[in-house]
């Protein structure tokens, strides 16, 4: 048993680090390919993956007075922040009231929203569009038109956040509501300092949805380029300027954008994973 274990582990090692290798591999070329030099070397793909020249050309040109990278980024930043804090609001407050509550109709509004959930947002993207344009909310608007969009409905994303809250006693809830306390205070004081993985594994989700959306950024914000979000201006930048000579700062933006996600993971990982297991567990 003890060899066969020993070949099993052996053999699932392997398979694990092939798959690493795979799924790191285009990430490693970017970041290689960001340190070539536009001016150096050609500035498109090459067919070789260590630069003959490592430069900060392409850094320096994201940071230079000629390129908007870093206004399309404060868009992101901006259009993530407030979509992570309010949604993360709404769903707390949503799945509170489903899990501690009991109202007519809770049943029936559940199944709703879970079928609701199933179709793709997208097709409601003409009609959001149209709408946001009624208020000024696209092109010149349209960072804080994708706000509004990205809280709007995210209550319906209730269902990991309603799991956590089933798993902490009630009975914390009765001895507090005891105590004097109302529900609010339950809410504020009782249960929101029990949750904190499933508050950081929704913040980051709600985070990283703004954070990478680039279809409906591009439909709201289509010829405004300064509302661009980062994705959306990326693709406009490579696709309608020099495509060879801006490879290499493509590359680099690409890096650039990956760094506030990668660092939210490595601090945060430990409360993702907790947020996610604890909310899985059926109420």
């Amino acid at each position: 048993m003890t060899a066969k274990r020993k070949v099993s582990n052996g053999i699932a090692y392997a398979v694990l680090i092939l798959i690493s290798i795979v799924w790191l591999f285009p990430f490693v070329c970017l970041v290689l390919q960001s340190f070539r030099s536009y001016k150096l070397e050609h500035g498109g793909m090459v067919d070789y993956l260590l630069p003959k020249t490592f430069s900060l050309d392409s850094y320096a040109y994201l940071f230079s007075s000629d390129c908007q990278f870093f206004r399309w980024y404060g868009n992101t930043l901006t259009i993530a922040v407030f979509v992570a804090i309010f949604q993360t609001i709404f769903v707390l407050c949503v799945s509170y009231a489903l899990s501690r509550m009991r109202f007519k109709g809770r049943e029936a509004l559940m199944r709703l929203w879970l079928i609701l959930g199933m179709f793709p947002g997208f097709l409601t993207m003409i009609c959001l569009y149209f709408l946001l344009k009624q208020f000024g909310l696209t092109q010149e608007g349209a960072v804080p038109g994708l706000i509004l969009i990205g809280f709007a409905s995210s209550g319906m994303g209730y269902y990991v956040c309603k799991g956590y809250f089933d798993t902490i006693p009630k009975s914390l809830d009765e001895a507090a509501r005891i105590d004097g306390a109302n529900r609010f205070q339950v809410f504020t004081i009782m249960l929101i300092p029990l949750s904190k993985p499933i508050i950081i594994y929704t913040a980051l989700v709600a985070f990283m949805a703004p954070w990478c959306d680039y279809i409906f950024a591009s439909y709201v914000a289509f010829g405004y380029s300064d509302s661009y979000n980062v994705a959306v201006a990326m693709q406009r930048w490579v696709f309608t300027n020099d495509y060879q000579g801006f490879f290499t700062r493509f590359c680099a933006g690409g890096v650039l954008v990956a760094v506030p996600i990668t660092i939210l993971f490595m601090c945060l990982q430990k409360y993702y994973v907790e947020g996610v297991t604890g909310g899985a567990v059926k109420g």
